[in-house]
């Protein structure tokens, strides 16, 4: 696994929109304070052109989305990181020279409908990204202890991460635009086969369920490949769902594994789910036990990662352990 070289007082970071873009006040007002708060730590934010577009859920054309990832990335940043997520990512997808790009290993991050991007770069081509905040999410006034991590990752110094005590359950965009988050749960994790105390190691791999289950079976689907290069390590699959329901996921991690993406599994971490319904009176943890007990490994869910904050910034690729005790949890990442 290849690890971009990190970000350092003076160096440039490039917001970009391969998904969706911002247009509303707000939106921009936080973009705004996002680039002020990382310019009084030293870095300069650059935009590509469209990062303040939409248009039916898109910030541009798919090429011209594709050409402006591509021009931040050829650029002198040391991370690229998107600027919101949407839908229609994959759109660009085949418009991206990811072969030539490999060449120049840089800093992804972004999360949600930007899994495509992270997902190949590291299952792919061996380069490390972040699943974690967009880049808006810098705005706050006071960081969040999440965000101070994903700033503390960037920059080269990786803590320990600990799960935190609340979390945001509706979307609140706020009135200032630098308030942090508005927490208003307590964080319950649960550990579904393995009991009380669960520690489980292994590859970082994943992202958002809904994307993954896009790119299985296209040519972007090295994962085969992937999960037998890192059989001695095996892998932790770090998945969140957005928009599916309990009947889309088991049917989706049922699909997954026919198609040998669990193959030299050591244990599944899931964040929370973000919209959740069932057709067939199945809860959410029976979808992921029906789908993934027969792996005979941990299941932890609930964990801080994904569309309800706060979240983990999880590494894909590197080599991380989940330690499960009591509700709680943490991860140490290693970057071997």
């Amino acid at each position: 696994m290849r690890y971009p070289e990190f970000v350092n007082k003076g160096d440039v970071i490039y917001v970009t929109a391969p998904s969706d873009g911002n247009t509303e006040e707000i939106d921009i007002y936080r973009l705004e304070k996002a680039k002020d708060k990382l310019s009084k730590l030293g870095v300069t934010v650059l935009e590509t052109p469209d990062v303040r577009s939409s248009l039916r859920g898109r910030s541009a054309d798919a090429k011209v989305r594709a050409e402006e990832f591509v021009n931040a990335w050829n650029s002198e940043a040391k991370a690229v990181i998107s600027a919101k997520g949407g839908d229609f990512l994959m759109e660009m997808l085949p418009y991206v020279p990811f072969e030539k790009l490999a060449d120049n290993p840089k800093w992804f991050q972004g999360f949600s409908d930007n899994t495509s991007i992270g997902f190949i770069l590291s299952t792919c081509y061996d380069i490390a990204s972040l699943y974690c905040n967009n880049f808006n999410d810098f705005a706050m006034k006071e960081w969040h202890p999440s965000i101070e991590n994903n700033w503390s990752i960037l920059t080269g110094n990786i803590p320990l991460q600990k799960s935190f005590d609340k979390y945001q359950a509706d979307f609140y965009k706020g009135e200032t635009g630098t308030e942090g988050y508005m927490f208003s749960e307590p964080v319950c994790i649960k550990e579904l086969v393995k009991g009380e105390n669960t520690a489980v190691s292994g590859r970082l791999t994943g992202g958002c369920l809904d994307v993954l289950l896009n790119l299985v079976g296209t040519k972007y689907d090295k994962v085969n490949e992937y999960v037998n290069q890192y059989k001695n390590d095996g892998i932790v699959w770090f998945m969140e769902s957005f928009a599916l329901g309990s009947e889309d996921i088991e049917r989706g991690l049922w699909q997954l594994g026919e198609a040998g993406w669990f193959d030299n599994v050591n244990g599944f971490v899931f964040g929370r789910y973000t919209f959740f319904n069932t057709t067939t009176d199945t809860s959410y943890e029976e979808a992921l036990l029906s789908a993934l007990s027969k792996y005979n490994v941990p299941i932890i869910y609930g964990a801080d990662i994904g569309h309800r904050p706060p979240q983990f910034t999880m590494v894909n690729g590197a080599y991380g352990t989940f330690e499960y005790c009591g509700g709680k949890c943490s991860l140490k990442t290693e970057l071997i």
